[in-house]
């Protein structure tokens, strides 16, 4: 029976006549780019009322979150329905209500590892944007050898004490919490003495220095954590236990960044920037457009057919690194062909809003949430099963 058949019907009028009733007319023009993004959080600054209402309506209906259980906050939606919620939003243009590490990342983790105490602590929070999580995973001394870390926990009676430094740590300045990997057993193997704990960012003992990048643009932090506490009921999972959590967490990740790069890079159109530029009767220029355009639709079905997978709470394995490497590759495409038919007129410096921002912004996504060369790897090893 295909997904939306008759059965279905009731439930996308249900669904469209809600939208057209409750998404403001601000909301409908698609817009994706940094300054519409909605992050949520205590020091979130909304542009408008209408972003604020917008966020309101859809977290009250557990959409933010459609396929999470209702008992969290979620939608509680089959992936049929999902997908027409998808479907009729896209048709009235509305914008995503909410982006958030915390829907893309640690609720995963949560409804995978967590107790029940702790779904129901912090997964309704993240629902509504009430949170703003960051990530506390790359360390100075560890690079690409994660389990290397040696942020360490040290328990105190209830509560443990963490001392070390975290870094790239996304938006860490403008978060209210943070999930991060800490060594909490020096004497085990590597990675059987990390845990996986949650500490509020908002005490003495953790202080973030934003680091800014050649874009102008400051989006990771420094974070260091002195003598930072947090109780002991807040270790997701067993304790020296994490890394499990660690690995089931990067695939939720690198899928989350392939399929954001492109949710940016949507937000410039690449044919009309062309058009502006005057560079689309160039053969060259317009076939290697043709040729972005058609890989970015084919990234984005990809993208969406594995995040139906990963909103049920499920990770999708190996293939985050594909999307992951797709995803960058692709983006760092369109921004050097938008820079090529532009010419001078890229060099224009606009602050760090131009197009020139976005393409030294490039820069940095084949580092962040793993390198392109650690794709490419488990591409070859567990996909292609190609030989070391």
């Amino acid at each position: 029976m295909p997904e939306d058949s008759a059965a279905l019907a009731p439930f996308r009028a249900e669904v469209a006549a809600w939208l057209s009733a409750n998404c403001p007319h601000e909301m409908r023009d698609g817009a994706t780019d940094h300054d519409t993004i909605c992050w949520g959080g205590r020091r979130f600054a909304f542009q408008s009322e209408a972003q604020r209402l917008w966020l309101e309506r859809m977290a009250d209906r557990g959409w933010t979150a459609p396929r999470w259980p209702r008992a969290y906050g979620g939608g509680g939606l089959t992936r049929a329905q999902d997908k027409i919620l998808e479907e009729e939003m896209a048709r009235i243009g509305a914008r995503v209500p909410l982006f958030s590490f915390g829907l893309m990342m640690l609720g995963p983790a949560l409804l995978e590892f967590g107790s029940e105490a702790q779904k129901r602590e912090h997964l309704p929070k993240i629902v509504r944007g009430e949170i703003r999580w960051c990530q506390g995973y790359s360390e100075p001394g560890a690079g690409s050898d994660l389990a290397s870390l040696s942020t360490s926990g040290v328990l105190e009676g209830e509560t443990w004490v963490v001392n070390g430094q975290k870094i790239w740590t996304s938006y860490a300045d403008q978060s209210d919490m943070i999930f991060a990997l800490v060594r909490t057993d020096r004497d085990a193997p590597k990675h059987e003495g990390i845990s996986f704990l949650l500490i509020d960012m908002d005490q003495p003992g953790i202080e973030t220095r934003p680091i800014r990048l050649i874009s102008g643009r400051s989006p990771f932090c420094e974070t260091f954590l002195t003598d930072a506490r947090t109780h002991k009921d807040n270790v997701v999972g067993a304790v020296n236990a994490g890394w499990a959590i660690a690995k089931f967490l990067l695939t939720h990740e690198r899928a989350g960044v392939g399929s954001f790069l492109q949710t940016l890079a949507a937000g410039r159109s690449l044919p009309e920037i062309l058009d502006h530029a005057g560079t689309l009767d160039d053969p060259v220029i317009h076939a290697e457009a043709l040729r972005c355009e058609v890989d970015g639709l084919a990234f984005a079905l990809t993208a969406e057919r594995y995040a139906d997978e990963a909103k049920a709470g499920k990770g999708i394995g190996d293939a985050s690194a594909m999307l992951k490497y797709m995803g960058t590759e692709i983006n760092k495409r369109r921004l050097e062909l938008m820079m090529s038919a532009l010419g001078t007129e890229a060099t224009d410096w606009d602050g760090d809003d131009g197009v020139a921002a976005d393409w030294l912004r490039t820069k940095a996504n084949s580092i962040e949430g793993g390198t392109s060369e650690i794709m490419l790897s488990i591409i070859a090893r567990r996909i292609l099963e190609l030989p070391q």
